[in-house]
This record gives structure tokens, C-alpha cells and sequence, in this order.
């Protein structure tokens, strides 16, 4: 488990310098430091290639090519997966270099299941979520995918503890039927809820297997808590600044049951501030995670002690100073965060 109150990133971030930013990574989220996804690079830099990259390596059928719209299935792993893999293994050799003798938590992203299955063109040019043989397809080969590249973690970073976040953006629309089809003047139907946590169960347990703390990152308001803990997910990302009331419901009772939030709090595109964006960032960002601690009915010290502080999204549409004001804000979040729940123990 991170530190009380940590910060951390979702994943993504601008430019295409990974070492620098597994460096300032490192510097500023040193508590709960994350591995870097640059998709600036091009197609295969993004978190669906790369873990298209991953499920190429494992079942080779299951590569994909680029086309004019995305992703679409291939007959054999060819020059976008190549890149991709070299792509990835650029980004981890440049966290082992900055993380490796460290005793922290890291933490990995990769597209979960259904992201994958509604972002992904069969050869036919419809979604892989239509199919129901090719969801379960990916899923079988994203656990062995996810085992495969927490393997290679584990090996560079002996010392560290190791979170997996699968990214599920798309689950809400793949549960309520709101995948486009090809043509874009109708949609996929919708995928039953016991589908959908079987297959993302298949994956989160993957991960536990291998020691790594099983999460699951999902910023759409209609994330839906309950399913993801009934999946197998101990982590739950969340943008606080959208969830629903009845889904805030929800995720309280998560923390309740023992789960790691990813609160997010902070912008990750620019905005106007009426004092230094890092501080204003920080105390406000700060001050909504308390109040959302009292409203679940837990003191400053108890949720410390279960939340981590992130940017509401992924940051590769910022530019790169500004994901440096994002990290610094979040850091002095935290130990605002932290600062208070020590002031709450103090007084009792």
C-alpha cells in the first residue's frame, strides 16, 4: 500500500521524453510513482497499442494494425506492434533507472477488456464487442498479457510494490449499449453486467496472482463501483468531480470494505487561477477530498490512510508544463491531507 494520502497519475502524459518523465515521476509522486505512457509518439505509444503490443506477444492473432479510424485486428503482429513493444520497453527501462532501488509503490496501466473490445475493428470493420467469442478471446489473453508484464516489472524493480490499474473508459458504454457500430447511425447492444464482470474478473485476478494489487480506472460519471469491486477490484480511480450521487454512494462503501481510492480531484487541462495554480490546485484539491471523507462518515486520518489524490484524467492533452504544475499540486495535496489527519489524531 502507498503512504497515507499519496499522489500519483493516471498514466498518460505530453511529449515523448520518457526518461525525463520517469525522473520527474519519481521526484514528485515518490510515494505511489506510476510508469509513464507518452501517446504523443504516435499509434502503439497509447494505452489500447500498447496492450494490443502485450496480447500480440502472448496470442499473436489477437495483433492489430493501425487504419484510418483506430485499431483493427491483423493477420500477424507487424511494424505497429513492433513499435509498441519498443515503445514500452523505453518507458520501463526508464523507471527502472529512476525506481530501481526504491521500496515504493509503482504503478501500470493497461486497457482493460472491454475497452479493448469497443475500441478494436474485427476484420470486418465492426467492434470486437459485438462478438462474443472474440470478447472472451481478448480477455483470456489480457490476463496472460497482464501476468507477462508484471513479470518483467517484478524482475526490474525487485524492491517495489506493484499496483495494476486496468483502464475501463469505455465499461459505461459498453454496459448501456452506447458503442457506435461502424457506420455510426446505430450502436452494439449492450453487454449484461455477469458478462462483463466475468471477463474483468479473468484479468484483476490475473494480476492478484501475481502479487500486484488489482485496480481498475474508469473517469466516466456512470462508473460502476459495485461491479468493479464485485470483479476483484482492491483499487478503484475515479473522477471525483463527476461520479454520480448514487455511484459516490457506492465508492464510499468501497472504502469502507478495505479498497485503495485514486480520488480524482485535480484539472488536468489548464486553468485560470487567482493565485499559483500548484497551491490553489493543492488546497482546493485538498479540501474536496475531506469533505468527501466527512460526507462518508470517515475522519481525515481513516481515509489518509485508503486514498491516493490524482488528476481527474489522464494529462497527454496538456502541454508539459502545466503536468508539472498537476504533479506538484498533487504532491502538496497529499501532505495537506496527511497534515490534517495528523492534527485530527492529535486532538483526540
Amino acid at each position: 500500500m502507498p503512504a497515507p494520502a499519496a499522489a500519483t497519475g493516471i498514466g498518460s502524459l505530453p511529449g515523448t521524453d520518457s526518461l525525463e518523465w520517469s525522473r520527474i515521476i519519481a521526484g514528485e509522486l515518490s510515494d505511489f510513482a506510476h510508469v509513464p505512457e507518452l501517446p504523443a509518439r504516435g499509434p502503439g505509444a497509447d494505452v489500447i497499442g500498447r496492450t494490443a503490443a502485450l496480447l500480440a506477444a502472448v496470442s499473436p492473432d489477437l495483433a492489430v494494425e493501425t487504419t484510418p479510424t483506430g485499431w483493427r485486428f491483423a493477420d500477424a503482429p507487424g511494424r505497429s506492434m513492433s513499435r509498441a513493444r519498443s515503445w514500452l520497453a523505453e518507458d520501463l527501462d526508464g523507471v527502472e533507472q529512476a525506481l530501481s532501488q526504491r521500496a515504493t509503490t509503482v504503478k501500470s496501466q493497461l486497457a482493460g477488456p472491454w475497452t479493448l473490445a469497443a475500441a478494436i475493428e474485427m476484420r470486418n470493420g465492426e467492434r470486437a464487442v459485438r462478438d462474443v467469442g472474440a470478447c472472451r478471446d481478448i480477455a483470456g489473453a489480457l490476463a496472460e498479457a497482464v501476468a507477462l508484464h508484471l513479470r518483467d516489472l517484478q524482475r526490474r524493480l525487485p524492491l517495489a510494490s506493484l499496483v495494476m490499474q486496468i483502464d475501463e473508459p469505455a465499461l459505461p458504454a459498453v454496459l448501456s449499449g452506447g458503442v457506435s457500430t461502424a457506420s455510426g447511425l446505430a450502436t452494439y447492444r449492450a453487454v449484461d453486467e455477469v458478462r462483463a464482470q466475468t471477463h474483468l474478473s479473468v484479468v484483476l485476478q490475473a494480476a492478484r496472482d501475481c502479487d500486484a494489487l488489482p485496480g481498475v480506472h474508469c473517469c466516466d460519471g456512470r462508473a460502476p463501483i459495485d461491479l468493479l469491486r464485485r470483479s476483484g477490484a482492491d483499487m478503484l480511480s475515479i473522477d471525483l468531480t463527476v461520479l454520480q450521487r448514487d455511484q459516490e454512494e457506492s465508492l464510499g462503501a468501497a472504502l469502507d470494505s478495505g479498497a485503495l481510492l485514486l480520488l480524482g480531484v485535480v484539472p488536468a487541462l489548464r486553468v485560470a487561477t487567482s493565485g499559483p495554480p500548484e497551491r490553489v490546485m493543492a488546497e482546493d484539491a485538498a479540501r474536496r477530498v475531506l469533505e468527501q471523507f466527512a460526507r462518508w462518515g470517515f475522519s481525515a486520518e481513516a481515509g489518509a490512510d485508503r486514498a491516493a489524490i490524482t488528476p481527474r484524467c489522464g494529462l497527454a492533452g496538456t502541454d508539459a508544463p502545466w503536468a508539472r504544475t498537476v504533479y506538484l499540486a498533487l504532491r502538496e495535496a497529499g501532505r495537506l491531507v496527511r497534515g490534517q489527519a495528523v492534527e485530527a489524531e492529535e486532538s483526540v
